[in-house]
C-alpha cells in the first residue's frame, strides 16, 4: 500500500511538472510591482467593497495598456496589489494607475473677472462644489464653469482616432450611455442658444480638474435642439500615445476613491536572471555536497535516501505549480533550504536505526528499519510541524516576496515529510529485503554505530554536570549580541524605515564615498550610499520623488558612465510602519506558539526552556547583524523565523528523547538522563547540521547580496542554534524542572549506580546540578 501511494504521488507529481509551469515573482523575471491603498473622501467610504469596484477599474486600466499576465489582488480592506511584468518604468505605471479620471462636461457662464477687471484665480472645486468654478481653458484664460452636467457614469466608452482627411489629427471619440445622451444634448441645446464667438456658447470637458477642451457648438445646430446621438470630440495637440492614455482613463471610468501608492518595486530582468543563475548554482553543488556526505556516512541507504531527495523536489515543484504559488527570490532560497529539513528527517530515521540494530540480539536490516521509522516518527512529526508555524506566521503576516518565502517553505516541509516517510521508506525496505543486502548487512550504513557515536561510547562525557555554567555562558553571549544593539544600532530596511532604495549597474566602478558627495551638492545630503558588487551602487533615501529619482540618475552617471538602474523600491511611511509592526507581532506569537506547543506535546517547563532557547538565538542573531553592520530587512525576518524552526526542531529532537528516557527510568537523576539524551542525539545533530551547512555555504558563496545576507544569518542561527538546544535548553530544563528533588530519592554521597555495560559506577554527588 504504502508502495502504490509513493508510485501515485510520483507520478502525479511528475505529470503537474510536465504540463504546468511555476509561476515566477517580479524579483525572478523583472517587471514592477505597485501597492496601492485606497483613502476614503468626504462622500465614498474606502472599505471592502469600494476597494473592489477600484480594483475592477484598474485591471480594465491595465488590460487596456497590453501588460502580459498582469497580477492583481486585493489584500485586506484598503490596498491592491499590482505586479506588472516587463513594465520597467514605474512612473508611467503609477501615474496611469492612480490618476482619478474625474471627466465631468460643463457649461461655460463665460470668462472669470474680478471687481477691477482683472482675471480670477482659479477654484478649488472641493470648495465650491455646489455652484460654479473658475478653470483656465487650453490657452490659460479663466473660465466660469457652472455645476457639471455629465461626469464619468455618464461615458459608455471612448476611443483614440486619427484623422487624415479633416486635419484634425489625434483626437478622442467619446460616446455616451443612453442616460448620458439626453444629457449631452440638453447642454449642447442651451449652448446653442448664444451666438457664435460668445464663450457661453462653448462646452468644457473637465478631466482631472483639467480643461483638455473646451469646443464651441457647431454654428449650424439651431437653439433648443442640441447634438444628437450623444458623441463628440475631444481634439488638442495630442500624440498618438497621449491620445490612447486619455482614451483609456475616460473609458476605464473614474476611480470610485482616491489610490496612494504605499510601495513600489522596480526590478531589472537582468538581476532575476543572475538570481536565478546563483540559486540554481547553489542549489546544484549544495544538494551534491550533502548527497556525497549522506552516501559517506549511510553508504546505501544514503543512496536511497538521494534518490528520495530528488523525488521530494519534484514533489515541491508539482506543489508550487498545482497550487499557483509564485515563486520569488526568497522563496527559491527557502526551496532550496527546505532540502536540509528533507536530509534532517532521514538522518532521524535512519540514526534511530543505528541504535534498534545495535540493541537487538539478533538484528536484521528490515527489522532494525520497521524500529527506526516508528522510534524517529514523533520527533520528525514535532520538530516539522514547529517549522510550519513559523511558516504559517510569515504567510499570515509577513508580505510581497517573505509571504512567498513562507508558502514556499510549508510546500518544503511537506514534501519533506512524504520524501522521508513514505518514498525513502519504501526504497530502504525494498532494499534491505534483498538476498544480497540480508547477507551483507554493513553495506546498508545501518548495521554499525558510527564514528561520531563510537567516540561519544568510549569518552562518554558528562556535559550536565553544572547546567548553570552554561546557563552562564549563554547569558554572556546574549549580553555581547544584545551590546552591539545599543552600540552600533540596527540598519533597518526601507522594508521597516519607509523611503526609496535604487540599485544601479555602471560601467565603471564608482567611489561610494565620492557618490555621497555629489549626492550632497545634488541637494540629497541624507542620502545613504552603498557599493553593491563591483560595479553596483544602491542610494537610499527619504522622499524621493520621481523628479528626484531623475537628478539622482543623473548624479550617478556622470560619475559612473553609462548607467542601468536594476531595482526601484519605494515604500511609503504608512507601509513601513506597519511592516515593523508586523515584523514584532510575528517573531512574539512565533515565540508563544512555540510555547504553546511543546506545552502541550510535553511539559510547561521543556516549552518554557525551549522558549528561553529561542529568545537567546534571537538576540545572538540580531546582534551578530548589528556588530557587521547588515540591514534588518524582509529577508532578514525570513531568515530570523527560519532559525526559529531550527533551533527549536533540535530542542524536540533532544526533549523527545528525554521523555523517552524518562519514562523508562524513573530513578537515574534528571541531568545523567538529560547528558544521555544529549549523547544519543547528538550523532544526528552532527550529521543534519552538516548536510544544511553545505547547502547554505553554498548559496552564501554563489548567491548575490541580498541571498547572501540571508545564508550569513542561517549559518549564524544554525551554529547558534545547536549550541542552545544543546547546552540553554537542556540546561535550563533541568534547573526548571519541578520533581528533581521532591519524587526521586536522592541517593547518599557514597551510594554508586551500576552502568548497563558494567564500567565502574559514577558518585551521585556527580550526577546532580549543584
Amino acid at each position: 500500500m504504502r508502495a502504490l501511494l509513493a508510485l501515485a504521488v510520483i507520478a502525479g507529481s511528475l505529470a503537474i511538472a510536465l504540463t504546468t509551469p511555476v509561476r515566477l515573482g517580479l524579483d525572478l523575471r523583472g517587471g514592477t510591482q505597485i501597492t496601492l491603498e485606497t483613502r476614503s473622501t468626504p462622500t465614498t467610504d474606502a472599505d471592502a467593497a469600494a476597494t473592489d469596484r477600484t480594483l475592477e477599474v484598474l485591471r480594465g486600466r491595465i488590460d487596456a495598456l497590453g501588460v502580459a499576465e498582469p497580477t492583481l489582488v486585493r489584500s485586506g480592506d484598503h490596498r491592491i496589489l499590482v505586479e506588472l511584468p516587463g513594465v520597467h518604468d514605474p512612473k508611467k505605471a503609477a501615474d496611469v494607475l492612480g490618476r482619478t479620471a474625474q471627466l465631468t462636461v460643463h457649461a461655460v457662464l463665460g470668462p472669470a473677472r474680478t471687481a477691477d477687471g482683472a482675471t480670477a484665480p482659479a477654484t478649488d472645486p472641493a470648495s465650491a462644489p455646489a455652484k460654479e468654478r473658475v478653470l483656465p481653458d487650453e490657452s490659460g484664460q479663466p473660465l466660469r464653469l457652472r455645476a457639471a452636467d455629465l461626469t464619468g457614469r455618464d461615458v459608455e466608452g471612448a476611443d483614440a482616432r486619427f484623422d487624415q482627411q479633416g486635419g484634425a489629427g489625434w483626437h478622442v471619440a467619446v460616446d455616451f450611455s443612453k442616460t448620458g445622451q439626453d444629457k449631452w444634448r440638453q447642454v449642447t441645446a442651451r449652448a446653442a442658444c448664444h451666438p457664435a464667438g460668445d464663450p457661453q456658447r462653448r462646452v468644457a470637458i473637465v478631466l482631472d480638474n483639467k480643461i483638455i477642451s473646451s469646443p464651441q457648438v457647431d454654428p449650424s445646430v439651431p437653439c433648443g435642439t442640441g447634438i444628437p446621438g450623444g458623441t463628440t470630440q475631444i481634439t488638442g495637440s495630442f500624440d498618438d500615445t497621449e491620445a490612447r492614455e486619455l482614451a483609456l482613463l475616460i473609458s476605464g471610468g473614474a476611480l470610485p476613491v482616491p489610490v496612494e501608492t504605499v510601495e513600489q518595486r522596480t526590478i531589472g530582468a537582468t538581476l532575476g536572471d543572475a538570481a536565478i543563475e546563483a540559486a540554481a548554482w547553489a542549489a546544484g553543488i549544495g544538494t551534491a555536497l550533502t548527497a556525497l556526505f549522506i552516501i559517506a556516512v549511510y553508504r546505501l541507504m544514503g543512496l536511497l535516501a538521494t534518490a528520495a531527495l530528488a523525488c521530494y523536489a519534484l514533489v515541491s515543484y508539482a506543489a508550487l505549480a498545482a497550487l499557483g504559488a509564485t515563486l520569488t527570490l526568497p522563496g527559491l532560497a527557502g526551496f532550496v533550504l527546505a532540502i536540509g529539513m528533507a536530509v534532517d528527517a532521514n538522518v532521524l530515521v535512519f540514526e534511530r536505526t543505528r541504535e534498534e540494530y545495535a540493541a537487538r540480539s539478533r538484528p536484521t536490516p528490515r527489522s532494525a528499519l520497521t524500529a527506526g521509522f516508528r522510534g524517529a516518527l514523533s520527533a520528525i512529526a514535532d520538530s516539522n510541524i514547529t517549522t510550519l508555524i513559523a511558516a504559517a506566521l510569515l504567510f499570515a503576516f509577513a508580505s510581497g516576496p517573505v509571504r512567498g518565502f513562507g508558502i514556499t517553505l510549508a510546500i518544503g516541509v511537506l514534501a519533506s515529510m512524504v520524501s522521508a516517510l513514505v518514498i525513502s521508506r519504501v526504497l530502504a525496505e525494498y532494499a534491505a529485503n534483498r538476498p544480497a543486502v540480508f547477507r551483507r548487512p554493513r553495506v546498508t550504513g545501518i548495521a554499525g554505530t558510527g564514528w561520531v557515536r563510537d567516540r561519544l561510547l568510549r569518552r562518554d562525557p558528562f556535559l550536565m554536570r553544572r547546567p548553570r555554567r552554561w546557563l552562564a555562558v549563554s547569558a554572556a553571549l546574549a549580553v555581547v549580541a544584545a551590546s552591539g544593539i545599543l552600540v552600533r544600532g540596527l540598519d533597518f530596511g526601507i522594508e521597516f524605515t519607509g523611503g526609496r532604495l535604487i540599485e544601479y549597474a555602471t560601467s565603471t566602478s564608482v567611489d561610494p564615498d565620492r557618490a555621497r558627495t555629489a549626492l550632497t551638492d545634488a541637494g540629497f545630503p541624507r542620502a545613504v550610499v552603498q557599493s553593491s558588487g563591483d560595479t553596483g551602487l544602491t542610494v537610499r533615501a527619504e522622499n524621493l520623488t520621481n523628479a528626484d529619482e531623475a537628478t539622482v540618475t543623473e548624479t550617478i552617471s556622470d560619475l559612473g558612465g553609462e548607467t542601468k538602474k536594476i531595482r526601484d523600491e519605494l515604500i511609503g511611511p504608512s507601509m513601513g510602519d506597519e511592516l515593523r509592526r508586523n515584523a514584532l507581532v510575528a517573531l512574539s506569537l512565533a515565540l508563544g506558539a512555540q510555547l504553546l506547543y511543546l506545552a502541550v506535546r510535553f511539559r510547561w517547563f521543556f516549552g518554557t526552556a525551549a522558549v528561553v532557547a529561542l529568545a537567546h538565538d534571537v538576540v545572538i542573531l540580531i546582534g551578530a547583524f548589528a556588530w557587521l553592520g547588515k540591514p534588518i530587512d524582509g529577508v532578514f525576518l525570513a531568515a530570523l523565523l527560519t532559525v526559529i524552526g531550527y533551533s527549536v526542531n533540535d530542542s524536540v529532537v533532544l526533549f523527545d528523547r528525554v521523555r523517552e528516557l524518562l519514562g523508562r527510568d524513573r530513578t537515574t537523576p534528571l541531568p545523567r538522563l538529560t547528558n544521555r539524551a544529549i549523547l544519543q542525539t547528538l550523532p544526528r545533530t552532527v550529521n543534519t547540521g552538516m548536510g544544511a551547512a553545505l547547502i547554505i555555504t553554498a548559496l552564501a558563496v554563489l548567491a548575490d547580496d541580498t541571498l547572501a545576507d540571508f545564508a550569513l544569518a542561517l549559518l549564524i542561527g544554525l551554529a547558534v542554534g545547536t549550541y542552545s538546544s544543546v547546552f540553554t535548553a537542556a540546561s535550563l530544563t533541568i534547573e526548571l524542572y519541578p520533581s528533581g528533588k521532591a519524587s526521586r530519592p536522592r541517593p547518599s554521597r557514597f551510594t554508586r549506580r551500576h552502568s548497563p555495560s558494567g564500567r565502574n559506577a559514577v558518585p551521585a554527588s556527580e550526577e546532580t546540578p549543584r
